[in-house]
């Protein structure tokens, strides 16, 4: 019997050995960055900074008035410590959700506003998360990009705890700030509409469509993005292009910008930044061939 129980003290002391050298260290947090990205490795997570976030303007946000002036408020309410909700950014691609969130850090940092980026397989890890920035003197914003479920996926329940709070209360530093392209964040199915049931005058969802809204009513503001008109997508590739530094906005370039967008199939800000960073490289490429290969002087 005593060897059998020195063989599992030394089994043991060769387990504990084994699992420090093939599980990742806990790394300590470097704060004085503005913005984080959770890294996930073999069951374990930290955050790791993200030393050159991408700065955006927010007054260079063009065709979002409404979206931006009230997602400016409610973040302002957060920084000032006045309550403030989360927010879903839904609606058609490329139409400036994520350089929204984008432009609202790069705003409000300097009031300490700060941002953790979280991956959608990462969700999981959400209430981990939370408990770290609980303790920090900062507001935080847990932003989720191009976020969407499929029934059944981990991570659902665990932002639905985040986002509504669970036993313990949710954290009054820390706001979470979505983007999609579904309004209710997972995929409709025709066969939904068989389980809605008609009492009287009235119309009343089904099991299925109930529990795929109460994730995205539980975002106490949501903001709508629509499609570019066709007038609104020439303005904003005028903006990027005196951005680059191309001015007049010509007539060559506005049907150059409209070929762009309907060989993409799509007007929209993304697109509007495509085509100028297209058109002003081509523009000042030829200017440095002219330079470098001057006409010949007879």
């Amino acid at each position: 019997m005593a060897d059998i129980e020195q063989l599992i003290q030394k089994a043991e002391r060769l387990l504990d050995r084994l699992e420090k050298h093939l599980l990742p260290q806990a790394q300590d947090t470097d704060w004085s960055a503005i913005a984080w990205r959770w890294v996930a490795h073999q069951g374990r997570g930290y955050l790791q900074a993200v030393h050159h976030p991408h700065y955006v303007s927010l007054y260079g946000l063009q065709n979002v008035d409404e979206q931006k002036a009230r997602i400016v408020r409610n973040t302002e309410q957060f920084v000032r410590g006045l309550p403030a909700n989360n927010v879903l950014l839904t609606g058609a691609r490329g139409t400036g959700k994520s350089s929204l969130v984008k432009a609202v850090l790069s705003h409000f940092a300097q009031h300490g506003l700060r941002l953790v980026e979280v991956e959608k397989q990462d969700l999981v890890s959400l209430p981990e998360i939370v408990a770290i920035l609980r303790e920090r003197p900062e507001r935080f914003i847990v932003f989720c990009d191009d976020l969407t479920f499929d029934a059944g996926e981990p991570g659902y329940k665990a932002l639905k705890v985040v986002l509504d709070g669970s036993v313990s209360a949710t954290s009054d530093n820390v706001l979470v700030y979505a983007t999609s392209n579904r309004r209710h964040l997972m995929p409709e199915y025709m066969a939904e509409n068989l389980e809605t049931q008609h009492l009287g005058e009235e119309i009343r969802p089904g099991d299925t469509a109930e529990e795929k809204i109460s994730l995205s009513e539980r975002f106490g503001l949501w903001l709508s993005f629509y499609p570019f008109s066709q007038q609104d997508y020439l303005r904003v590739a005028e903006q990027w292009l005196e951005y680059h530094g191309i001015t007049p906005f010509t007539e060559d370039a506005r049907q150059a910008a409209l070929q762009f967008a309907l060989a993409r199939g799509s007007r929209s800000g993304r697109i509007a930044s495509q085509f100028a960073r297209d058109y002003a490289g081509q523009a000042k490429l030829s200017e440095l061939a002219a330079i470098s290969n001057p006409p010949d002087v007879q």
